[in-house]
């Protein structure tokens, strides 16, 4: 009798120990999707996911349980699942394993979903099919291999063609919007290790720079050490910001370098302040290596313009595979410009991405403590647009100017 109990004790243990062996989401566009997921879950012993309707309020609300261990997204009503996972990256985990489920047959889509980290599970498929698929899934993950280790944070590049443009204010901005509204983990990357003003844009009070001595970097450096140098802003927000008294700026640059690569193993974006005082062309070849968008940042006088042609002149030497955002941001009143936007589009042979308005108020309203994308402003709805066009968003007309187009003619 002692032997049953005995089993039976050890049978309910595994049966305990089987249903815990994951957490899992699923956000369904269709009920028959939903039913067979949650049946073959039951049928395996696995617990059952919970189930939401895919919609993007959905996932910000729910995706950023940290116990969330496995995403799955239904796409079988997608025009074009890529495209679709594109614009939703941004708002998953990159700690989880995504599983995308959709009707749409191509081996570009298999490639595309690869490229950005996600499995691809084609639709229809049986409940043993749909179980063996994510347990090799989740043996990927404790093997910490697979797809997932391949997603990586958004590095978005914020470059002034010259000082005082408003490229850090741009970048905060930015970065509490992405954070905030659209509940993108973000991290701010501050390249001016000597000062600056990006804890007054972000409302931090009492900041201080992380200091960095000779030879604190070693073997040892991870994603935790890495996030140990970072500022808090909010849950989903933090600020890197370094400085020290024994390495010189060359030596910094690697360090902060080196803290961004592991921050973007557990990020949606990665934001860089470059602004231009500090900036060399060795900056530019690591945010051609290393950035995914260079938004470029210039306003209304003959020099700024100029200058953004021979930063956009050594781009196109290194043949940098940027997407690029050029961005006009009035720092002074438009009447004050001695250009106009015309003339520089007519200069550059491109339309600019977007015209940030003048706003008399907007130093006030920062040393109050309020963030400039919240206050109902031509220059709220300026930056909208701007994080707009970084999400890949189409709601304006945009189309990302051409480096050699850029170029033709003007330098």
């Amino acid at each position: 009798m002692l032997d049953i109990v005995e089993r039976l004790k050890s049978k309910n243990a595994e049966v305990v120990k089987r249903e815990d062996i994951f957490s899992a989401v699923l956000f369904n566009q269709t009920s028959e999707c939903r039913v067979l997921i949650e049946e073959a879950f039951r049928f395996e012993g696995f617990s059952t996911p919970a189930s939401l309707e895919n919609i993007d309020e959905n996932i910000r609300r729910y995706v950023r349980d940290s116990s969330i261990e496995v995403v799955l997204v239904e796409l079988n009503r997608s025009q074009n699942v890529a495209l679709d996972m594109e614009r939703i990256a941004s708002l998953l985990p990159n700690h989880a394993s995504v599983i995308v489920i959709g009707s749409e047959d191509a081996i570009s889509t298999i490639r595309n979903l690869k490229a950005m980290g996600f499995y691809y599970l084609f639709w229809p498929i049986t409940k043993v099919e749909l179980v063996d698929f994510v347990k090799h899934v989740y043996e990927n993950r404790k093997k910490q291999a697979g797809l997932g280790k391949n997603r990586i944070a958004k590095k978005v590049a914020f470059w002034g063609s010259k000082g005082g443009l408003g490229t850090t204010l741009l970048t905060s901005e930015v970065g509490l919007m992405l954070s905030s509204v659209e509940k993108s983990s973000c991290v701010i990357v501050d390249h001016n290790f000597t000062g600056g003003e990006l804890d007054v844009f972000l409302g931090i009070p009492d900041f201080e720079k992380r200091t960095v001595q000779k030879g604190s970097m070693g073997t040892d450096m991870d994603f935790t050490y890495a996030m140990s140098m970072t500022k808090k802003v909010t849950d989903m927000l933090s600020v890197l910001s370094i400085e020290s008294s024994e390495l010189n700026k060359r030596e910094l640059k690697e360090y902060i370098r080196v803290f961004v690569t592991e921050l973007a193993k557990q990020n949606n974006f990665v934001l860089e302040d470059l602004s231009r005082s500090g900036n060399t062309k060795s900056d530019l070849l690591y945010v051609s290596l290393q950035c995914d968008i260079f938004v470029l940042i210039i306003d209304p006088t003959v020099s700024s313009v100029r200058e953004a042609g021979r930063v956009m002149s050594v781009l196109n030497e290194i043949g940098a595979p940027l997407r690029c955002i050029l961005v006009m941001n009035h720092t002074r009143p438009e009447t004050s410009a001695s250009i106009t936007r015309s003339e520089i589009e007519n200069f550059l042979g491109e339309k600019i991405d977007v015209v940030c308005a003048f706003d008399k108020n907007a130093c006030k309203d920062i040393i109050e403590g309020k963030h400039l994308y919240q206050l109902n402003t031509a220059l709220s709805r300026d930056l909208h647009k701007l994080t707009g066009l970084i999400l890949g968003q189409q709601f304006i007309p945009y189309k990302g100017f051409s480096i050699k187009r850029l170029l033709k003619g003007i330098i």
